[in-house]
């Protein structure tokens, strides 16, 4: 996928995001099925991801070479690091579970806010993605807490990915 073409798709994940929880009334914000996240926690946790990835784009790109390495295999299309994700996700829910045990529930005042810092958040990764130049999204490596090191360009569209299967669950179960 081409750089412009990612972007896009966090916009559109994004908003079908935005556009779900617009239509829900605020006592859901606190709500979630027994044993799971709230609606405010998903956004918490998708708030913390992309604060953690543009800030990982912060650092210069020398840092991350040497301390995540280069790539060293074929890049992996949407498709592909989509269905990895999934399944590594199934194979590890308990070690999933476990990393975000502690997150906090946000309180309804704090709804407008955290909605307002993922809009900020989400622009931040499709502007930051843009000024990177292809060679570095293609070679550089990220560290993620399920996938091992990935390839940036392939973190940016796992991003997407991750939003649609929050906003899928949010959809189906809240």
């Amino acid at each position: 996928m081409t750089k412009q073409e990612i972007t896009q798709l966090l916009e559109e994940k994004h908003q079908v995001l935005f556009d779900w929880l617009a239509k829900q009334p605020d006592e859901n914000w606190l709500k979630g099925p027994k044993g799971k996240w709230t609606t405010g926690q998903h956004i918490q946790h998708l708030v913390d991801s992309n604060k953690l990835l543009n800030k990982a784009f912060s650092y210069p790109k020398f840092i991350l070479k040497y301390k995540f390495g280069k790539r060293n295999r074929a890049i992996r299309d949407y498709q592909i690091v989509k269905e990895n994700y999934c399944k590594k996700l199934k194979i590890s829910q308990e070690k999933a579970t476990e990393f975000n045990k502690k997150l906090r529930a946000p309180s309804l005042a704090e709804k407008a806010s955290l909605l307002t810092e993922l809009q900020i958040q989400q622009k931040k990764l499709q502007y930051k993605t843009n000024k990177w130049k292809d060679t570095d999204l293609d070679n550089l490596l990220l560290p993620h807490p399920l996938m091992g090191r990935m390839v940036v360009r392939e973190i940016i569209m796992w991003t997407a990915t991750h939003v649609e299967g929050h906003t899928k669950t949010l959809i189906d179960k809240y």
